[in-house]
């Protein structure tokens, strides 16, 4: 019996592009889609993109002026929830923070970084609170939920927004753990 070398090459190319190509579109149509139309329906959110990967699932923010972090994560995750499934959902917000916004965060990290590792999440109003009056117009809002502490940081059309895990081995501040 003689294989021909064509007719199987041509097989293989066309089984793979037709599983492939339900992949993608499975993965376009019924999961990306959907949960970028959630996200970008959700009040505060001015402009978002969706990435949809096997145990992640991230989202890049840009927010309107009012926005409300924390909200939002709540939002999105409710409704999301049937796409999100057991996946990690990883939040990057594009600040539209200015350098002096940047510096006094850095300064008030320490404390953020003290408070978080102790787990007194109640000192972490009270000690960005005291360090606002260091910058004129500076208004430091703090929240929380099960997982993260929300930061936003507003300095007249300045603004920054902070998600902090709750557990304090995926702060990023200990570089030695």
């Amino acid at each position: 019996m003689k294989l021909r070398i064509w007719p199987i090459a041509m097989s293989l190319v066309v089984s793979s592009a037709v599983l492939f190509g339900g992949w993608f579109l499975y993965d376009s149509y019924a999961m990306e889609t959907p949960l970028n139309q959630i996200v970008k329906e959700t009040p505060g959110v001015k402009d978002a993109s969706v990435q949809i990967e096997k145990d992640r699932v991230s989202l890049r923010l840009t927010l309107a002026d009012n926005a409300n972090l924390r909200e939002i994560y709540k939002q999105v995750t409710e409704q999301g929830d049937s796409v999100i499934g057991k996946r990690k959902v990883a939040v990057e917000v594009a600040n539209s923070s200015e350098a002096e916004l940047d510096r006094w965060w850095s300064s008030a990290l320490f404390d953020v970084a003290q408070a978080m590792e102790t787990k007194k999440y109640g000192d972490i109003p009270v000690r960005l609170e005291a360090r606002a009056a260091e910058v004129p117009g500076l208004t430091v809002s703090t929240e929380m939920d099960e997982q993260y502490v929300y930061v936003t940081l507003r300095n007249g059309t300045s603004g920054k927004y902070v998600m902090l895990p709750r557990n304090a081995a995926q702060l990023g501040v200990w570089p030695n753990e």
